[in-house]
């Protein structure tokens, strides 16, 4: 059933962020009121008038039980670690994501709040693909702790779902990338690539440059999003450009758009990453009508332009 009338406010957790910070744009052109809450300011930009903040931290249950107050649905985007890191300390990433992730979840269960969408991981939660592209049937079977800290909030979503009635919907992103996201290295190889060809600085490669991911430009995963508040659904959903792109390729992509040639530097390859993903979007494009519009090269330019010609951006 189609809620396109309905105008709506919504916390983002995490609304501070790289794909939080171009959920709340997409939120406020459509008219729905926006409430962030996040541990600090965004990074790029002053804060927004219309946006109304919340700057805690995550595990402080009083705060959050304040900024669920007169909330229709709860974007939860925010996660304390990354797939490259969270083997490094399994038990924080427990403790920070999931058990925060439960307490929120009890909170919206007393507050009578039903709708959650919640980005999950379109790579991690699936571990080595038996098929390529993947639905959202494949069996799950994470290799790192950030994947299976993501399929067991998958699951209490889920359970909440069945006992209390819950209405989430389950975002499982490829990889987001584009304008605003962090460049520190250990998370986003296209804005990590443009950042060190700025700096003039080498470009390192794990393994041989082989390894296929699907990339999804940010404003494509902001207006899927948008569209989950706009349709009365729940489910599982992947989210992806349905595509596939080699390191290499993304290589020669940012060759093509920043015009320099760039000579890697090759590392050993790591046990952890997967050696192809790419992800089957039917689910959400008929659910949702929704199709993603940006391709590689336009979205490595936008990202670059951002950079470049935006002061914030360095």
């Amino acid at each position: 059933m189609v809620m396109k009338e309905l105008l709506v406010k919504g916390l983002v957790i995490g609304g501070n962020g790289f794909i939080g910070s171009h959920l709340v744009d997409v939120l406020l052109r459509a008219g729905h009121k926006v409430r962030v809450f996040d541990r600090s300011p965004e990074l790029f930009r002053p804060p927004l008038p219309e946006v109304e903040y919340r700057l805690h931290h995550f595990d402080d249950s009083a705060a959050m039980a304040e900024a669920l107050e007169g909330v229709d649905v709860v974007f939860h985007l925010l996660s304390t670690s990354v797939p490259s890191t969270s083997n490094l300390d399994p038990v924080a990433d427990i403790q920070s994501n999931l058990v925060g992730t439960v307490k929120l979840l009890q909170l919206m269960q007393q507050k009578g709040i039903t709708k959650i969408v919640y980005l999950s991981s379109g790579g991690t939660v699936y571990g080595i693909p038996e098929t390529v592209p993947i639905s959202e049937r494949h069996p799950l079977q994470p290799i790192c702790s950030y994947g299976v800290v993501k399929v067991a909030i998958e699951n209490y979503l889920l359970m909440f779902q069945r006992l209390y009635g819950l209405r989430p919907v389950i975002l499982r992103p490829s990889n987001p990338y584009g304008e605003r996201q962090g460049h520190g290295g250990v998370q986003g190889v296209i804005g990590t690539f443009l950042r060190k060809v700025e700096a003039s600085e080498k470009i390192e490669i794990w393994g041989d440059g082989a390894i296929v991911r699907d990339f999804i430009h940010v404003s494509d995963m902001a207006e899927l999003c948008l569209k989950v508040v706009e349709q009365d659904a729940c489910g599982i959903f992947n989210a992806g450009s349905g595509e596939g792109h080699s390191i290499l390729e993304i290589l020669g992509a940012v060759e093509r758009v920043t015009g320099k040639k760039i000579a890697p530097v090759f590392k050993p390859p790591r046990n952890f990453d997967v050696p192809k993903v790419i992800l089957d979007v039917t689910h959400a494009t008929k659910v949702f009508a929704w199709q993603p519009r940006v391709d590689l090269d336009e979205g490595v330019a936008r990202t670059w332009r951002w950079m470049t010609e935006t002061s914030l951006g360095k």
